[in-house]
């Protein structure tokens, strides 16, 4: 588990194929910021970009690690199929103070960045969020994006989905990569996991076929 607070901005710095076809994976090298894995271990789990990956090696010393990735997940999420700069963050402790949100590590699917300009000394995020996923949003919600815990300050629901608006803070700006998104690029998503067992829960008291 996860909070969506970010400890600190990676870069990934080498993609190498697991194998000859489009069924294999890859595996990632990622440099973290310095004295990042000083309390790292092998299997350990790092959130990238929000998705929940596994320390298959790492070296201390020059802050570097690497973990594998399927095929499958490369399919389901943005960033991590070339080098680039990624939001780390390492797994929940059971003694770590909670502030942002419970967060699985699990992508849900994938949004597009619509608008992103100042406001003040803030920055208004905007993101279309696909159909299947628009019924979990609402106004002062908890969303993940890109591995970083947010409030929902808008949902407009439209045909495609649901764009939804967000402040982001100065702090987030500068110690997230989510300053660098620009229209059109495609981002990371997570659920709030309260919303997922609310519409279990009455999807289960629905009658079959209703």
């Amino acid at each position: 588990m996860f909070t969506g607070i970010i400890s600190g901005i990676g870069r990934i710095l080498e993609v190498t194929p697991l194998g000859d076809s489009v069924a294999h994976g890859r595996r990632l090298l990622i440099e973290a910021p310095a004295g990042y894995l000083d309390d790292v271990q092998l299997g350990d789990s790092i959130a990238l970009n929000g998705a929940c990956m596994t320390v298959t090696s790492f070296d201390a010393g020059t802050a570097r690690f690497t973990i594998d990735i399927s095929a499958e997940s490369l399919a389901k999420t943005a960033g991590l199929d070339a080098p680039g700069w990624v939001n780390l963050e390492k797994a929940l402790r059971a003694s770590d103070r909670l502030g942002g949100h419970l967060v699985s590590g699990h992508v849900d699917g994938l949004g597009t960045v619509t608008h992103f300009a100042r406001v003040g000394e803030s920055w208004e995020l905007r993101v279309l969020v696909p159909a299947e996923l628009a019924r979990f949003l609402a106004y002062k919600g908890s969303v993940t994006v890109n591995g970083v815990s947010l409030t929902v300050n808008r949902v407009n629901d439209r045909p495609d989905g649901a764009e939804i608006s967000i402040n982001l803070i100065p702090h987030t700006v500068e110690h997230t990569t989510l300053g660098r998104l620009t229209p059109g690029a495609r981002v990371n998503l997570e659920i709030d996991l309260i919303a997922r067992y609310v519409e279990r829960m009455l999807a289960a008291g629905q009658p079959a076929g209703g």
